[in-house]
């Protein structure tokens, strides 16, 4: 018999051997028949795969990300099966489950896939699913993998498996299509019930843009039909939200190829949102403690040799700049931490000094595949709202709640009211992942979970997912559509005070290395506007917003009156602009409520007789006429209630 302990800490005895599936039975019919994944002492676990010893349990269904995660993995594989049936000789590359879905990448090898072959795709997956395939693991040596992947000509299969240690090779077989994987996968195709492939792309094979340009097919399956339905029409929805689209619309960001792919260029009624956003978090630092910084957008290569960053980042950075001196390079920086450990070390410290917070806007460049990049979410060149706080070990848990307080006040202001956090720790059972003494993670990781539970914070634990340098806290948003974005992060460094040979002098008067905390509350000013953009509609806090009112005149006649209201408006540091178009006043409202402007104040004869304004509210319609320093005193409480609730 061995002991099976749940999340709830309770234990229960089963013979060796059981499956999760068994359990799940035991427990109840209906857990069996929702369960989709589990896993085992923290690894992820097919529910047919017996357990042998005693072992931590959970189980997880569709609501759970773990349960998405197999069943999209599942549905890769059946889009692959799919595809083997409907396009013979097709060569297959990976196929992992992503946040929404799942893709393929394969090489067509002489066949064409188009738009057009979906709804077949589609049809054939279902018809696969309904066969209720089992899927099955197997255990197969190196050699034999080879193989069988060989005889079937799967070159990209091979060069994966000439890669991984014997012993440690897997296949998954559903019908007549089997493939190199990990898994975990769900027992049968039988839960996948709805199938829609969403869209194909161009991919490098292991995004090398030397190797050869594989086809991924995206897709992404549900146990309901009801889900797909209801998924497709949040897509729909995403699509008038696509900040790409609204940014066009309301004149915020361009790009240009003549100044390069991934590069933003911010249109001044971006500048200034984004300028407005920079205050924002300004003042808050300024009441934290926290010094501004500046640094330059290059440095030497060999600061970033030093910091570890070029062998993370070198692949993904631009090459090096080569100067007239020989044997002189320096890099775009992909980081701002190494400059800000150079500001600290430019200084004798003390223990009075601490906690030291460096705060910067500053911009870091990455060389992004083209592929990848999107919009604003996805860049060459980003600021972040970067600051990092060298203090002592017995001062991180203070500091992280000054840190959540800031973050708690950044979502409450503009409205991310739905969030998730999660606590990253290390693994207890392979502490050689990770640098820094046992008494220094067991001080960080205590401050953390004492921070959140001071502050109320309902924060999930995840042993095994902290940075090699120190545990962490991250922040998960949920959007006014549903969508999850990762906003705010904390993080506890120990490395980079090692490498760089921080030092301070304790009321010992003794030499001590500080411990260095990352947080990034919007992560970078180009992705936070997206996110802003996106779950806002445009509709922007009015305090935020690029123009809070525009001055509609009626005719030409009217223009010299629109002017006048907005000297008055803007005397009381109101955002205010005049369309003066020659334009239909229907045509000017219309216009204007494309660009999402919070005032619309529509001005004519009678409005310039009583020294009046006419107002229409977004989304409200008409308000009635006021006078001017009526609306400008309700504007200003407006505001001040938007930014101080």
């Amino acid at each position: 018999m061995i002991n099976i302990t749940f999340p709830d800490n309770s234990v229960k005895q089963f013979e060796a051997g059981v499956t999760p599936l068994q359990i799940a039975e035991s427990i109840s019919p209906r857990l069996a028949q929702d369960v989709l994944a589990a896993s085992v002492n923290g690894q992820e676990w097919d529910l047919t795969r017996p357990i042998d010893a005693d072992a931590a349990l959970k189980l997880f269904k569709w609501d759970d990300p773990e349960g998405k995660h197999a069943f999209w993995h599942s549905s890769a594989h059946l889009l692959a099966e799919a595809l083997q049936e409907l396009f013979p000789g097709v060569k297959f590359g990976i196929g992992p489950a992503i946040e929404n879905g799942f893709y393929y990448d394969i090489d067509p090898n002489g066949n064409t896939i188009t738009d057009a072959d979906f709804e077949r795709i589609e049809k054939k997956m279902l018809e696969l699913a309904q066969r209720k395939e089992e899927i099955v693991r197997r255990d197969i040596t190196k050699a034999d993998a080879l193989k069988m992947f060989g005889d079937r000509g799967e070159n990209y299969k091979c060069e994966l498996i000439s890669e991984l240690e014997d012993g440690t090779i897997t296949t998954y077989t559903q019908g007549a299509f089997t493939d190199l994987c990990r898994g975990p996968h769900l027992p049968t195709t039988a839960p996948i019930k709805a199938a829609k492939i969403m869209s194909l792309a161009g991919a490098y094979w292991r995004g090398d843009e030397k190797r050869n340009q594989l086809v991924r097919v995206y897709g992404i399956t549900f146990p309901k039909k009801k889900l797909l339905d209801e998924y497709v029409a949040l897509l729909e929805e995403a699509k008038k939200r696509d900040h790409r689209k609204l940014g066009k619309e309301m004149e915020l960001f361009a790009f240009s190829q003549n100044v390069g792919a991934g590069l933003p260029l911010w249109l001044p009624k971006g500048a200034a949102l984004r300028d407005r956003l920079e205050q924002f978090l300004r003042k808050i630092q300024k009441r934290y403690g926290y010094q501004q910084v500046i640094t330059p957008h290059i440095g030497n290569k060999n600061l970033y040799v030093t910091s570890g960053h070029y062998a993370k980042y070198g692949k993904d950075s631009f090459q090096p700049i080569h100067t007239p001196q020989e044997g002189e390079e320096y890099l775009l920086k992909p980081m701002n931490c190494p400059h800000h450990c150079e500001i600290f070390r430019a200084l004798p410290r003390s223990y009075r000094d601490l906690p030291l917070r460096l705060a910067e806007f500053g911009t870091v460049y990455r060389y992004e595949q083209s592929g990848e990049l999107h919009g604003l979410t996805r860049v060459r060149g980003f600021t972040q709202d970067d600051a990092h706080i060298y203090c002592a070990p017995e001062q991180i848990k203070d500091e992280f709640i000054k840190v959540m307080d800031i973050i708690f006040y950044i979502f409450k202001a503009l409205k991310f009211d739905n969030f998730e956090a999660q606590i990253s720790l290390r693994d207890p059972a392979h502490k050689e992942k990770y640098i820094g003494s046992d008494e220094n993670w067991h001080l960080a990781e205590q401050a953390i979970i004492e921070a959140c539970a001071e502050k109320g914070l309902n924060a999930r634990t995840e042993l095994g997912e902290a940075a090699f340098y120190g545990p962490k806290l991250d922040f998960m948003v949920k959007d006014a559509i549903g969508r999850r974005w990762q906003l705010g992060t904390i993080q506890v460094d120990y490395n980079l005070p090692e490498r760089f040979e921080l030092e301070y002098t304790g009321a010992d008067n003794a030499k001590h290395r500080p411990v260095m905390i990352h947080r990034a509350p919007f992560g970078s000013m180009e992705r936070f506007v997206a996110v802003l953009l996106e779950h806002t509609a445009g509709r922007f806090p009015l305090w935020l917003a690029p123009e809070q009112a525009v001055i509609l005149p009626i005719s030409e006649k009217f223009n010299e009156y629109a002017l006048k209201v907005k000297a008055e408006l803007e005397a009381r540091d109101l955002r205010v602009e005049v369309d003066m178009r020659s334009e239909k006043i229907g045509r000017k409202i219309r216009d204007n409520e494309l660009k999402r402007i919070p005032y619309m104040l529509i001005v004519g004869e009678k409005e310039q007789e009583n020294n009046e304004i006419s107002v229409r509210k977004q989304g409200e319609g008409d308000k009635g006429s006021m006078k001017i320093a009526t609306f400008a005193d309700e504007l200003v409480k407006e505001i001040d209630n938007s930014i101080n609730q």
